[in-house]
């Protein structure tokens, strides 16, 4: 069953440690498993008033993956970098298996 990690970047605080973390993450998300599905791009808000302001999804084969990749000693130098140079919220949903 897939797993995604959806990232909202509210506020990019630090442009040079976010250049050096869009440097190598993408890496990283291959290497466990990982696709970008979204990157940024025009929205189109419909219902409610959340406004994200620069999303970013990842799909993993499994919530496993995903998490293995968030831990990973290759990911963590990076993640740090991110959470240093920027403000925003992170969450990781399972896709359930929905019957045809």
């Amino acid at each position: 069953m897939s797993a995604y990690c959806f990232f909202d970047i509210l506020e990019v605080t630090d442009a040079e440690k976010m250049e050096a973390y869009r440097a190598g993450v993408v890496a990283t998300v291959h290497q466990y498993g990982g696709r970008y599905v979204v990157i940024g791009g025009p929205l189109e808000v419909v219902e409610g008033h959340w406004q994200p302001a620069f999303p970013v999804m990842l799909e993993f084969p499994s919530l496993a993956e995903a998490r293995r990749w968030y831990q990973s000693p290759e990911y963590e130098p990076l993640k740090a970098l991110r959470l240093a140079a920027t403000r925003g919220n992170a969450v990781f949903m399972d896709a359930p298996s929905v019957p045809h």
